[in-house]
């Protein structure tokens, strides 16, 4: 059974899709990140950066939310959550996995605390900036949706979808949330009619962008 250490509305919720669609058992540790409970020593053991999410997989804690996507999608193959080695779909599927994880993952870390980017007086270009990636970002989804959806990878539903979809709920109370591009609307709307995201919310007790 797979343990996986989250946070409600952080970026353990892909990982907590793919669990729930996947339907396996598994036990989960909320921390409350507010009280620093990720920076408790124990925790840093299993996840030297203090984040959610670690999943434990077969007893050792595994990190990083495209890796943990990844994986349970490999260790789930009837599952179907991402295309097998080998298909001609597997270049654009690694692709948007490490775009979403190198480029809007990192810029929203850069939104929500500018702090990480520099001195005080540089906060508020740093915020800036990352608006610019995120949006840049909405763009080629927007494009890249509207060419082959309705999901990322075309009519079969996945982890790609599991991490856009926490991606663009974070930017719901951004200037211009990534829901004012047409296509993304869609997407968002499609997604969270799905069992697996209406249990998440349930379970979470989240109420916001359901």
């Amino acid at each position: 059974m797979y343990t996986l250490f989250h946070s409600p509305g952080s970026a353990s919720m892909p990982v907590h899709l793919a669990l729930l669609e996947i339907g396996v058992p598994y036990e989960l540790r909320r921390l409350d990140m507010d009280a620093g409970e990720h920076r408790d020593p124990d925790y840093l053991k299993l996840n030297p950066n203090g984040l959610v999410p670690t999943l434990h997989v077969d007893g050792q804690p595994v990190y990083e939310t495209a890796a943990l996507l990844m994986l349970l999608a490999e260790r789930h193959p009837d599952s179907k959550l991402a295309p097998p080695a080998g298909t001609p779909e597997r270049g654009l599927y690694l692709q948007w996995m490490l775009h979403f994880s190198n480029t809007v993952q990192a810029a929203f870390r850069l939104w929500f605390h500018p702090q990480y980017g520099g001195p005080p007086e540089h906060e508020a270009a740093v915020k800036a900036a990352a608006r610019v990636a995120i949006e840049a970002s909405w763009d080629r989804l927007d494009a890249h949706l509207t060419a082959g959806g309705p999901f990322m990878l075309g009519s079969t539903f996945g982890v790609l979808d599991m991490f856009a979809i926490v991606l663009l709920r974070w930017s719901r109370n951004m200037p211009k949330p990534a829901t004012e591009w047409p296509r993304l609307a869609k997407f968002a709307h499609k997604v969270k009619g799905r069992t697996s995201w209406k249990r998440l919310y349930k379970i979470d007790g989240l109420t916001e962008w359901a």
